[in-house]
């Protein structure tokens, strides 16, 4: 795998039979032989959490085709516009919190114990994101190990980088720089958008050129590819597609990938997509209501 831009999907054989739909029992089963287990995450995981997808018809912010602002262009063209867009998603962010979904995944990434009790012969159990929120993250507790942590594909709407050198950091500041404050207020309003000049966006505190958000845009290589690449094709006997319609590349080849190579695919949506025919199991609904139930950690991943 190269870049998001460059994917195909992979042809794919159909599953010899149809997806088993809604059957927990056999699920758990398949949980209880698996020995790699790779749950992708989509903006539906964090729906419940209140988070917009900004795809579809209701993807505008302010008048702008929100997919059209998550460019290397558009911030080029108008950094001041982009920077009020991600600060409203930032400020979102930080008000959510993680729902049950995010917790039943952080409660087997982070724990052996509770893992042995779904899972018995797993190895390995790793998340990958689409989603830059950081829910998934606030989800694990403190004292979760390094590969508790999800591989965030995606990059996080909380990183920073700058535009001139290699300086990347967290920054949870609430707003990241003054001239952004109360920025997102003035949405609800509908007032005028205002121009922030360049002096006064965030800047680097190394080289004090432009910083940028820390997340992947359009035309950009997708982050951590290798290491996916790896658990996918060498690893993964058992994939969750969690909230997810898997149409972006390159997650939208991860479920063929584990077919091909033998491997189970569990689907967890709102509603039925054009990726079940890569599904051994389908649950429709909510998935902070099917996946804990899923994994049999309803009551203890509060």
């Amino acid at each position: 795998m190269n870049s998001s831009s460059n994917l195909s999907v992979p042809s794919s054989s159909a599953c010899s039979a149809e997806a088993i739909v809604d059957d927990y029992d056999a699920f758990r089963s398949a949980l209880r032989e698996a020995k790699h287990i790779v749950v992708l995450a989509g903006a539906g995981l964090s729906a419940a959490s209140g988070i917009s997808t900004f795809r579809g018809s209701g993807g505008l912010w302010r008048t702008f085709d929100a997919m059209k602002l998550a460019t290397p262009e558009a911030f080029e063209d108008n950094p001041s516009r982009v920077w009020q867009f991600y600060h409203y998603r930032r400020e979102i962010a930080r008000a959510a919190m993680p729902n049950a979904a995010h917790k039943a995944i952080a409660l087997l990434c982070a724990s052996p114990d509770e893992l042995a009790k779904v899972a018995p012969s797993v190895q390995t159990f790793r998340l990958v994101t689409q989603n830059v929120d950081n829910l998934s993250t606030r989800a694990l507790p403190p004292s979760a190990p390094a590969s508790a942590y999800p591989i965030e594909m995606h990059g996080n709407v909380f990183r920073v980088k700058c535009t001139e050198c290699d300086f990347v950091e967290l920054n949870f500041d609430s707003p990241i720089c003054p001239g952004l404050a109360g920025t997102e207020a003035l949405l609800k309003n509908d007032a005028p958008e205002p121009k922030i000049e360049l002096k006064d966006l965030p800047k680097c505190p190394k080289c004090d050129a432009l910083l940028r958000p820390g997340v992947v845009w359009f035309s950009e290589e997708i982050e951590h590819l290798e290491e996916i690449d790896e658990l996918m094709e060498e690893q993964c006997d058992l994939i969750l597609v969690v909230g997810t319609s898997s149409t972006v590349y390159p997650a939208a080849t991860f479920a063929d990938i584990v077919e091909d190579n033998g491997g189970k695919v569990a689907m967890f949506n709102i509603e039925t997509t054009s990726a079940d025919k890569n599904a051994n199991f389908k649950f429709i609904g909510p998935c902070e209501e099917t996946l804990p139930k899923a994994l049999g950690v309803e009551d203890r991943g509060r």
